[in-house]
């Protein structure tokens, strides 16, 4: 069944009053530059709306007597005109002043939600990172805060500036003529009522726009990604056909969404041009009839000076009407970004109610365990308790797991019943298929998940109690997926510990057995990477990820399949490097290949989120089990 554009982009993000508070809410920051702003619109409408009445003066108490005398005398006229002059070289600065103090606000309120943003984002748990395009997420920091900018520095003080040009006009129609200012009011209703129908159009397709480009984002950024898996399995096409859904979808909102606000200003014109001739017709009529005019200046008859007044400001009155409806569509795209970015603010930070510290320790006279700031080599939990004391628990790393049961999903368990004791200096290894839950295990010790039920504990402390920054600082990572950073090879090994030395990091690059590759590059330690390492080998990006962990020191070890992109040759100089490294620690192996965790004290087999055997190597194959038949046919593959 082919799905439409709802099905693909979900529901619109939700505008209503608290987006349109909590956005403007932003601006309180800037207070005076606003003020300054507010002031400047008004100076800029009066000035427009006192030259259009200064036509009539300049008409009726210039122009006309001057045609009647015989001989003219024009300085009266020459200081009439100077005057006008003046009046439009203040509206025109106030204009240039609101429109730069504008830009400033705009960019300060962005740089402030930007960084909220990526402030807010570092707290979020992976599974938001899991459940949303990364393409997606980053469009949240490109067109949807693009769209609030331009609406910051150009809808927003367009709409204010037309809305005081609208008003200072009204009151200068009064002032000229009630009659035919009724007029235009009738003609108004009946324009403003069009207006709302298009721009009500318009609007909705600019929020699917939004929603559209965002999804086309998280797409293009997968599509990049998986750019070799494509040409390998000549995906071209359908990754083709994949984008040209969603650019079909962004093509059909935006083409409605610009065709309704590109109609607007076009029909605004024509409905002015219409009001002015009628204006005109009725305001000739009117002077010709000798019918009494009568306004906020007086009672008399209508002159050319104040038809031709009249006039202008129809133009007047006209212009900033269009002005905010043309503007409604910014505000209403950058309202559906808004509530987009919102969205992202609004998502629950991961929870950490832990109070249990790790710390730097060293022994006392007394034997006694004590806090200390520099490093040691030995690592304690600290432990403030109701009463304010404090007590302390050397770290070990012992980890245990009882009875733990979880689920991605609330309505699909995935673990069913792990338990598992590692002691320190143990190693402890997951194997089976893909998909038995072995990453999973290693999620839920480092608490990027928390368990569903029964207990996990660390030193014989729930880890829930542990601060989450602490419990994985403990804990070293090495990941199948090695993700490096722009920067120099030393800058992606002092990642793993900020505070390293270049000598801490070369020792680490050693332990790993980095070092050798590192020194054969042009620059060394100082070759600076990109693109995410992609210049250098698999198994060079894997080193460089080993040494980070390394330099980190760190008392439990993680390695989640860490030289399953190494190829066999090097695989035995990298075992050697991680040996070393995993020498006095409890570690974590997640095995891709069998004959690398021979050397593990128990190996756990895993089938379908359950513990299946357990044991080490030589136990495990004289049973004869899953290990056994696992381990063989590994084996008769090499």
């Amino acid at each position: 069944m082919n799905k439409g554009p709802k099905d693909i982009l979900g529901e619109l993000p939700k505008v209503n009053k608290t987006t349109i508070k909590r956005l403007l809410s932003y601006l309180k920051a800037y207070k005076l530059h606003c003020a300054f702003v507010f002031l400047c619109i008004i100076v800029s409408a009066a000035s427009g709306a006192l030259v259009s009445l200064f036509i009539q003066s300049l008409i009726d108490d210039y122009i006309t007597p001057l045609l009647r005398d015989s001989s003219p005398d024009f300085s009266g006229l020459l200081r009439a005109v100077l005057t006008m002059g003046v009046i439009y070289l203040f509206g025109i600065l106030a204009t240039l002043f609101y429109s730069r103090t504008m830009a400033t606000v705009s960019q300060g309120v962005l740089k402030k939600i930007r960084d909220e943003m990526f402030s807010h984002m570092q707290t979020l748990p992976i599974k938001y990172f899991d459940t949303h395009t990364h393409g997606d997420i980053m469009s949240h920091f490109t067109s949807d805060t693009d769209t609030m900018s331009q609406m910051i520095s150009q809808a927003l003080p367009n709409i204010l500036s037309s809305i005081m040009m609208i008003v200072a006009v009204f009151f200068a129609m009064l002032y000229l003529s009630i009659p035919l200012t009724l007029f235009v009011i009738i003609a108004l209703v009946l324009i403003l009522l069009l207006i709302r129908v298009i721009t009500g159009r318009s609007g909705r397709n600019f929020a699917r726009q939004q929603q559209a480009i965002g999804k086309i984002d998280g797409y293009i950024e997968e599509m990049i990604h998986g750019q070799k898996v494509i040409k390998v399995f000549n995906h071209e096409q359908k990754a083709k056909e994949g984008f040209d859904e969603l650019n079909e979808i962004l093509n059909d909102s935006s083409t409605k969404a610009h065709s309704y606000a590109n109609i607007l200003m076009p029909t605004m014109n024509n409905l002015g041009f219409v009001l002015y001739v009628v204006i005109a017709v009725a305001g000739g009529a009117i002077a010709l009839g000798g019918v009494t005019n009568f306004g906020l200046s007086g009672i008399g008859l209508l002159t050319l000076g104040t038809i031709a007044s009249f006039l202008q400001l129809s133009r007047n009155i006209i212009n900033p009407i269009a002005q905010v409806s043309q503007q409604i569509t910014s505000v209403v795209m950058a309202l559906a970004g808004a509530s987009r970015i919102f969205e992202l603010l609004d998502e629950k930070p991961e929870e950490d109610n832990g109070y249990v510290t790790l710390v730097n320790a060293k022994y006392n006279e007394n034997g006694e365990i004590v806090e200390c700031k520099e490093r040691t080599g030995i690592w304690a939990w600290k432990h403030p308790h109701s009463d304010g004391s404090i007590t302390y628990t050397r770290l070990n790393g012992e980890v245990c797991l009882y009875d733990v049961d979880f689920g991605y999903t609330s309505d699909k368990t995935v673990l069913h019943n792990i338990t598992l004791y590692a002691e320190k200096g143990q190693k402890i290894a997951f194997v089976g298929a893909t998909g038995a839950g072995k990453t999973t295990i290693t999620n839920l010790i480092n608490r990027f998940y928390d368990i569903a039920d029964g207990k996990i504990r660390y030193d014989g402390i729930n880890i829930n109690k542990i601060k989450k920054a602490d419990l994985r600082r403990s804990l070293g990572i090495v990941l199948q997926d090695v993700n490096l950073f722009t920067g120099t090879v030393m800058d992606n090994i002092r990642y793993g510990k900020l505070d390293a030395t270049d000598e801490e990091c070369i020792a680490a690059a050693k332990l790993a057995n980095a070092d050798g590759f590192i020194r054969m590059l042009k620059d060394g330690y100082n070759t600076v990477l990109k693109g995410d390492g992609s210049g250098f080998s698999q198994g060079q990006r894997q080193l460089i990820s080993i040494a980070r962990a390394a330099v980190a020191d760190p008392p439990v070890m993680i390695l989640d399949e860490a030289t399953s992109s190494i190829d066999t040759r090097t695989e035995a100089i990298v075992q050697r490097g991680m040996d070393a490294l995993m020498e006095g620690r409890t570690v974590f192996v997640i095995a891709h290949r069998l004959s690398t965790v021979k050397n593990a004290d128990v190996i756990m087999v895993l089938e379908n989120g359950r513990i299946i055997e357990r044991g080490n190597h030589e136990k495990l194959i004289a049973q004869k089990g899953q290990y056994y038949r696992l381990y063989t046919g590994a084996f008769e593959l090499e």
